[in-house]
């Protein structure tokens, strides 16, 4: 009996000093970052898993939004040392990824979805993607699913964070074992995505995500059926040259579509014999103060083009025009984030004379398929017509169905096969991916960027004419094919 009592006084002696070095139940704890730190190392030492750092950076950012002796993380790949930080408990964690991961319907395949559902993302872009492919999910299901079962979707926020991209589809594949993937809003996110998808084979259909490199890496596993980058600064510009404008301020985020994009659209102008300078804000930003001054001390511009995303547009549109350089003191193209005119009127109430870049058929151009579609997703949402992006969620999980009934099987390679050679039939209108491993970009005539990519997305110029306007009923001002009214101008 002593030496058991000895045995166990050691024992209870050596656990001391385990258990006063852990935080205490149900409560994480702070820590400043030191030199050779990164967030899944310190991931791996608290939470004993390496993927679970987007934890950290969400608990952190709560923490920053009522402290702001906490760090706001933007970019999981970056922290600096002195930064104080949040690690949450295990429980925490667990909970933090239970959140952000609903399952919806019941069936024996599974197929992911992406898409930002909390801040910094853009929330009204991913509540519409949502919608849309739970439409999708309905009638796949109804029809009879997937190989005669049933499809459940797998649904995981990536709040527009490039590092969500990883964690998401890491999980997606090694945890819940999809057989494609479907979706998103960000280019951030679909940049690093689609690196886990070329890992694991697995398909990725990528939704509303413009970066010319998604594609024209020519990796096996990914499509895309939402427009260029480079091609809609295209557009872009030939609308700035047809209203004369001289001189063009783009504000930007700095994110892997925001930097790419205003760098596109700048060389796109400078051809045209139009000059530019481009500001930038991170993405998620309150307080546009500081460069709107730096805006307003500088040259006047002619046009003000907004590539910030989501709800940070909206911040600095309602801003700008509160400081007089909205858009009804000059020509101001809104993000697409405007097409939720619902959200876009509650956020920017000054925000008349708007204009805004459609992606999609023109409504004289729907198809019956688009029709179908819009009729559901105004009874789902209460929304007059479906903006942009939700027919592309809806569209990415469709297309996705159709090819796993056409390749007879679950098999990656058999999918991608299939999704080469499918022609679907939806929202966008017709989708084939005409550049692929039978025709690749050097025997297609076509630059790398159209490997897998959608190639007919319509690109058109729309306007807000009345306060409070709904989408469905804005006027196309550009270009002459779909024009229906003329710009006004401020």
């Amino acid at each position: 009996m002593k030496k058991y009592l000895i045995l166990l006084m050691v024992a209870l002696i050596l656990a001391v000093p385990a258990a006063s070095s852990a935080a205490p139940l149900g409560q994480g704890e702070d820590y400043v970052v030191q030199a050779d730190d990164w967030l899944s190392k310190l991931s791996d030492k608290f939470l004993g898993d390496v993927l679970a750092y987007p934890a950290i950076t969400y608990y952190t950012n709560q923490k920053n939004a009522g402290d702001d002796s906490y760090a706001k993380i933007t970019s999981s790949d970056t922290i600096e040392v002195g930064w104080k930080i949040y690690i949450p408990t295990q429980e925490e964690a667990e909970a933090y990824f239970s959140d952000s991961t609903q399952s919806l319907g019941s069936g024996a395949i599974k197929i992911g979805a992406l898409a930002p559902l909390s801040a910094p993302g853009s929330v009204s872009g991913g509540t519409a993607i949502k919608a849309a492919m739970e439409i999708a999910l309905e009638e796949i299901n109804a029809a009879g699913g997937v190989l005669g079962q049933p499809v459940e979707l797998v649904f995981v926020d990536t709040e527009g964070l490039a590092e969500r991209g990883t964690s998401a589809m890491r999980r997606l594949i090694n945890q819940e074992g999809v057989v494609g993937v479907a979706g998103e809003y960000h280019s951030a996110v679909g940049l690093t995505a689609k690196e886990v998808a070329h890992e694991y084979g697995i398909p990725l259909i990528l939704a509303e995500t413009w970066n010319d490199t998604i594609t024209s890496v020519q990796y096996p596993e990914v499509f895309r059926i939402a427009p260029i980058s480079s091609e809609v600064a295209d557009v872009d510009a030939n609308f700035l040259q047809s209203i004369d404008a001289k001189y063009v301020v783009i504000m930007t985020e700095n994110t892997g579509y925001g930097i790419p994009a205003a760098e596109q659209t700048a060389e796109q102008l400078a051809a045209r014999g139009i000059e530019s300078d481009t500001f930038f804000a991170d993405i998620g930003t309150l307080d546009f103060a500081p460069v709107i001054e730096r805006i307003k001390a500088g040259r006047a511009p002619d046009a003000i083009w907004v590539l910030l995303t989501g709800e940070t547009s909206f911040n600095f549109q309602q801003q700008a025009a509160e400081a007089g350089i909205g858009p009804q003191n000059l020509v101001m193209i809104c993000n697409q984030a405007a097409a939720d005119s619902d959200a876009f009127w509650a956020a920017v109430p000054d925000g008349n004379l708007c204009l805004w870049r459609r992606i999609g058929l023109p409504q004289q151009l729907w198809t019956d398929e688009t029709y179908a579609f819009a009729e559901k997703y105004r009874e789902k949402t209460g929304k007059e017509t479906p903006e942009s992006f939700a027919m592309e969620g809806y569209d990415s999980l469709k297309v996705l169905a159709q090819a796993i009934n056409e390749a007879g099987s679950t098999d990656p390679q058999a999918i991608i096969t299939a999704l080469e050679n499918t022609t679907y039939k939806g929202a966008l209108g017709t989708i084939t991916f005409p550049v692929n491993s039978q025709n690749p970009p050097e025997v297609a005539g076509k630059d790398a960027k159209w490997w897998h990519q959608f190639p007919n997305p319509a690109i058109t110029m729309v306007q807000f004419t009345e306060p409070g306007q709904k989408a469905s009923d804005v006027a196309v001002v550009f270009p002459e094919t779909y024009k229906t009214a003329d710009l006004i101008r401020p």
